[in-house]
């Protein structure tokens, strides 16, 4: 029996390595158990105004990653297939920016046959009207055992992200100069995307000896610095449900987190470890609280131990694989709407 066909729009590839290509690849994993899939950045029919494939080799389904950013593909699709179904994944520009300023972005909502989000807090971003069409997927990491704390000669404090406006790296950076722990090391990894942002990173390392930019690095090698550390900061402005709060989960490593709708989505409203966003000095004083007082750290780990069920991989998949199924076998156009 032929297997059905997905196509799944990414506005990143596998070499940007950031958290949409994650997600694409953590996805077509998942639904290869049960369809075949293909990912590319954009659907083939978005530069024509006829459709990409006749009706019995099209696929079955397309899923867009990013409103405005796949926004000419879901629409392409839309208009070629209006039967077939679609879903649509928001990110945290799309929850938090553009879906209030963009018409390409709003024209994605109407258009998809379901939206997704990453955590339960950005439902109440959306109108009451799409909400009905709209699922809660959390991402999911496999479970790394931390190394042991007495292994390490420094506690590194880890930020995870390319150097972009939205994930405010010079908070972190900020930071550097602020933190009085003697053992504190601050570690940022990720790509250079703004070449002011990079120039900022070199100079604060060439300036505080705590602060050291490592630049791109593989997933995996990542995932392996994360394990080793004290504790994980995360500084951005937005974010749709990031992946590095559940890689962290996923290692036993707390999480430091700027005080927002996406952060407290995912750690939920009673997380002890939030900030004010752009707060160095706040941010600072937590480094340091969770180095000087262990108790503290252990309340924060046990705190993220307690949310490590929702990213479990078993869960995603299960929820994914019922909502693709959910779609194809009832074929629902995209006006139909779903329960949340």
């Amino acid at each position: 029996m032929t297997r059905q066909h997905i196509w799944i729009v990414s506005p990143a590839s596998a070499r940007a390595n950031n958290g949409n290509w994650q997600s694409a690849s953590r996805w077509a994993r998942f639904l290869r158990t049960r369809y075949r899939v293909t990912i590319s950045l954009a659907w083939p029919g978005a530069d024509t105004p006829s459709p990409a494939a006749p009706a019995d080799l099209a696929p079955a389904l397309l899923i867009a990653l990013h409103a405005r950013r796949s926004a000419a593909s879901l629409d392409a699709w839309t208009h070629a297939w209006p039967e077939r179904p679609s879903i649509l994944l928001l990110t945290g520009t799309d929850l938090y920016r553009d879906i209030d300023t963009d018409a390409s972005a709003q024209r994605s909502l109407e258009q998809a046959g379901a939206l997704v989000l990453l955590q339960a807090a950005g439902l109440r971003m959306l109108p009451e009207r799409l909400q009905a069409k709209s699922r809660v997927i959390y991402q999911s990491a496999a479970t790394l055992r931390p190394a042991p704390a007495a292994t390490r000669r420094h506690a590194d404090i880890c930020m995870i992200g390319h150097l972009r406006t939205e994930k405010d790296p010079h908070t972190f950076m900020r930071a550097a100069a602020l933190v009085t722990s003697p053992t504190a090391r601050l570690i940022h990894i990720g790509g250079a995307l703004e070449p002011a942002l990079a120039t900022a990173a070199q100079v604060t390392a060439n300036n505080e000896p705590r602060y050291r930019w490592l630049g791109a690095m593989p997933h995996g090698a990542t995932r392996q610095r994360l394990k080793r550390s004290h504790a994980m900061a995360l500084t951005s402005h937005m974010e749709g449900g990031a992946n590095v709060i559940i890689e962290a989960v996923s290692a036993g490593v707390p999480v430091l987190a700027s005080d927002i709708n996406g952060n407290r989505g995912m750690l939920g409203d009673d997380y002890a470890g939030y900030f004010p966003p752009g707060d160095a000095a706040a941010l600072a004083r937590l480094i340091d609280r969770t180095i000087d007082d262990p108790s503290f750290h252990a309340l924060l780990r046990a705190q993220c131990d307690a949310r490590a069920p929702l990213f479990a991989p078993a869960a995603e998949r299960a929820a994914l694989l019922e909502l693709v199924d959910n779609l194809l076998n009832n074929r629902m156009s995209p006006n139909q709407g779903m329960n949340k």
